[in-house]
């Protein structure tokens, strides 16, 4: 369990500041489009995919980097793309929204809301016509469950006791507007059972519960016991892309959830935050097991400087990769067009 909680926390720290480099770069020029970043949320996406399988399957939203690099796609790869480059892992015709890898069975990021559902929805109905011991994992977040999409696929999943892991990374405001003001039933688990899916809410900022959570679900999932359901409560410490400032969230409630120091404290310090509101926001995640393994003298400080080094020189060989891959020609696109022409692509 050691070395599972220092590879968490390695690419946990990896995803971190793999986004933070992605930003800087989107604000030179060398990223186009739009750039939705992670940082907040790294537990949910480490967690979740360290419980999977090789042979799973995972979809993921227009939010996908670290669901990439969590999954096994290189640092270099998924800079490549995000700088439009033919090395990228799509070929640099995708972008940030659309992260491929078929050999990792990574189907994907889907720039649409809610659009992971139905594509989540015909994998796992392909699994189980072919009785095969797998899953589909299919991360949304808040913003998409009140999509048709959203109720049709738990409908049906469960109709047909599919092999799907649903993961709701909820971090309360969709683009801008938090839950409670869009949502009637804002409790994101408590709508599966309109469907009779076994579902949970689970502390989206502790990797350890992520991951224990994420591995008993796949295990009745893999039982043939159909369709589970997580909502990960978790939180962005960014705006819901590059072009968004945040300005609807209170700044007090930001630093409080960024701040590694005790959450009661800076909130009752800095917003006048009642202390039950105040208990409720956790420590930052990297930090959580970062001091978890040194209490329980796994890692000494030297090491985990090692680790960040160590990290932040595999994001700069992730740039110089990208920077040095060449743009994709015409060639490459006709080829990719052209590539299913006679009959599906089956994985």
């Amino acid at each position: 369990m050691t070395e599972l909680l220092k590879k968490m926390l390695r690419d946990m720290l990896l995803a971190r500041a793999f986004e933070e480099r992605a930003a800087e770069e989107y604000a030179k020029g060398n990223i186009g489009g739009f750039l939705h970043l992670y940082p907040g949320e790294e537990a949910v996406g480490v967690g979740v995919l360290h419980a999977a399988e090789p042979a799973d399957y995972v979809v993921s939203t227009y939010r996908e980097h670290v669901h990439a690099l969590a999954r096994g796609l290189s640092p270099g790869a998924v800079m490549a793309e995000l700088f439009g480059r033919k090395d990228g892992c799509s070929g640099g015709m995708g972008g940030s929204m659309h992260l491929f890898d078929r050999e990792r069975r990574f189907m994907g990021g889907y720039a649409i809301v809610g659009e992971t559902f139905p594509v989540a929805i015909g994998i796992a109905y392909a699994i189980a016509l072919r009785e095969l011991p797998e899953a589909v994992i299919c991360f949304f977040g808040d913003g998409a469950v009140n999509q048709g999409t959203f109720h049709e696929s738990l409908n049906m999943a469960a109709l047909w006791r599919l092999p799907v892991l649903f993961v709701c990374e909820n971090n309360h405001y969709q683009i801008g507007t938090e839950i409670h003001r869009h949502s009637a039933v804002p409790e994101v688990h408590k709508r599966a059972c309109a469907y009779h899916v076994p579902a949970r809410r689970v502390d989206g900022m502790d990797v350890l519960a992520v991951y224990h959570a994420s591995g008993e679900a796949l295990a009745q999932v893999r039982a043939g016991n159909g369709p589970q359901l997580l909502e990960f409560e978790t939180y962005r410490f960014r705006g819901h892309s590059m072009a968004d400032a945040g300005h609807y969230r209170p700044r007090a409630e930001v630093q409080a959830y960024e701040r590694r120091g005790d959450p009661i404290d800076v909130a009752m310090a800095e917003a006048g935050m009642d202390e039950a509101a105040a208990a409720r926001i956790p420590a930052d995640h990297v930090g959580r097991l970062a001091a978890q393994l040194g209490r329980d003298g796994h890692l000494d400080e030297e090491a985990f400087e090692s680790m960040k080094a160590a990290v932040a020189a595999e994001v700069e060989a992730a740039v110089a990769f990208a920077e040095n891959s060449p743009e994709p020609a015409m060639e490459d696109a006709r080829a990719a067009l052209d590539c299913n022409r006679h009959g599906e692509v089956l994985l």
